[in-house]
């Protein structure tokens, strides 16, 4: 296997950096070397070759599977980086609307500063 990537394949680093999963090349590189970034079910090293039609799996804020559909060496446009692969992550979970905060009545809970003078004013310290 040559070092340089051969034609229809490139570093796994390079293409997820390329399609913009990852902001630098550095951050890409590091998420392969530790294991966030996965190639046909595999950690993939930043060196392994990916190819059109492999299946990417990428854990940033939560994990992206997408299949290759176009092998990219630099980084490029949103629009054109959308177009090198097809996106099959399940939609989030709808979000649940939490109640707000219960507001605590007044005099619950513990006393104020205020209320602690007071107190004080009645036992005779003050």
């Amino acid at each position: 296997m040559s070092p340089m990537p051969t034609q229809g394949a490139t570093r796994a680093d390079v293409w997820v950096w390329s399609v913009r999963f990852y902001k630098t090349r550095s951050l890409a590189t590091a998420a392969c070397r530790a294991g966030h970034v996965r190639v046909n079910g595999d950690r993939a090293k930043p060196a392994q070759l990916v190819r059109v039609g492999d299946e990417v799996r990428v854990t940033t804020d939560r994990e992206h599977i997408v299949e290759v559909r176009g092998i990219l060496t630099k980084r490029v446009g949103a629009a054109i980086a959308q177009a090198a692969y097809l996106d099959r992550t399940p939609p989030r979970p709808p979000r649940v609307e939490e109640p707000a905060a219960v507001a605590r009545e007044r005099g619950a809970g513990r006393p104020t500063k205020r209320d602690r003078r007071e107190i004080e004013r009645w036992r005779g310290r003050r």
